[in-house]
């Protein structure tokens, strides 16, 4: 089975090119989705997050309350790292048993999409990276579009995340978003025809 590791920016696109893979029925591993599974009760990240963070965490219906745990590292790195150190791990146990329940299956690619790949050191789960390219100042005018939020609001955003080039220079493909969606949506198939050849390519030696 070939996975594809799926990163990029905020307002850069993913959703675009995971929309691609679901056209074409290639499962998709959400990153995001894991995590707000991880917050379950009753998982081992649930209760060391309300070890870690206080028992104030506990909204009425037994779950973590979302708003009260962002209030208690929103802004402060230190804190920010202490709630990542706990669920970026239950995200990964939760990612390589999908990946392990595909290759079951007999799939032949998965996608799994994570904005922190990088961050979360992540990468060796797939066998190539796609990262997903948009240049600041356009990534700045959709998430202020998307999200309601003022210019600056959106570029703290934007400037609080891995640049460009870093994912870029860590990427086995990118693909840019910087023009028109008809744009993307070819670099997306150019991307995945060359995949299919270098897979044939590989399954005929």
């Amino acid at each position: 089975m070939h996975v594809i590791g799926l990163t990029g920016g905020i307002a850069s696109g993913k959703s675009t090119v995971t929309r691609f893979f679901h056209d074409r029925e290639v499962p998709v591993i959400d990153a995001d989705v894991l995590g707000h599974r991880t917050y379950d009760p009753g998982t081992g990240t649930f209760d060391a997050v309300v070890r870690a963070f206080g028992k104030d965490l506990v909204a009425p219906d037994g779950t973590i309350d979302r708003r009260v745990l962002g209030g208690k590292v929103f802004g402060k790195p230190e804190e920010l790292k202490r709630l990542t150190d706990i669920v970026w791990p239950g995200i990964r146990r939760l990612a390589s048993q999908a990946l392990a329940e595909f290759e079951t299956a007999g799939n032949t690619v998965v996608v799994l999409e994570a904005a922190v790949l990088f961050e979360a050191g992540w990468e060796d789960l797939a066998d190539e990276i796609w990262v997903v390219a948009v240049e600041p100042d356009r990534a700045i005018e959709r998430l202020a579009a998307r999200n309601g939020l003022d210019p600056e609001a959106a570029r703290a955003r934007i400037n609080s995340q891995l640049s460009n080039a870093e994912r870029t220079a860590r990427a086995d493909v990118v693909i840019e978003n910087n023009g028109t969606l008809l744009e993307l949506e070819a670099r997306i198939q150019g991307a995945w025809d060359q995949l299919q050849g270098r897979l044939r390519e590989a399954a005929g030696r």
